[in-house]
């Protein structure tokens, strides 16, 4: 099983950040990827099998999220040419967004590890 900090490094490599000015919130990413894990398979610690899985899923995030900046934009909603006006839609909605919505990928690997929870 990876240590924090090795999470931490191939998070920053999968990213491309080089300098350690988002560690903090890259370390939230991680802790909220693996809350998720965890809840969801029931387990206490993530197993070595999910190490990848809960790494894509912490870089989805990081990105659906504009986590780092003051002000997230959202995807383009419309544009209009005459007079020029371009609307976006709101980044934290995630209904809006189907590509924002984590685990829809992620559950066949999840499931493999996950246990019923009494």
């Amino acid at each position: 099983m990876l240590t924090q900090a090795e999470r931490l490094e191939k998070l920053k490599l999968l990213l491309g950040v080089k300098s350690e000015e988002k560690d903090n919130i890259l370390l939230f990413v991680l802790d909220k990827i693996q809350d998720m894990v965890c809840n969801y398979c029931n387990i206490d610690e993530v197993p070595k099998g999910l190490e990848n899985v809960m790494l894509n899923m912490a870089v989805d995030l990081y990105r659906a999220e504009s986590l780092g900046q003051e002000q997230a934009e959202g995807t383009v909603k419309s544009i209009t040419e005459g007079d020029v006006t371009v609307s976006f839609a709101s980044a934290s909605a995630i209904s809006e967004n189907s590509g924002m919505q984590f685990l829809k990928d992620y559950t066949a690997q999840l499931n493999r590890y996950r246990r019923l929870g009494w």
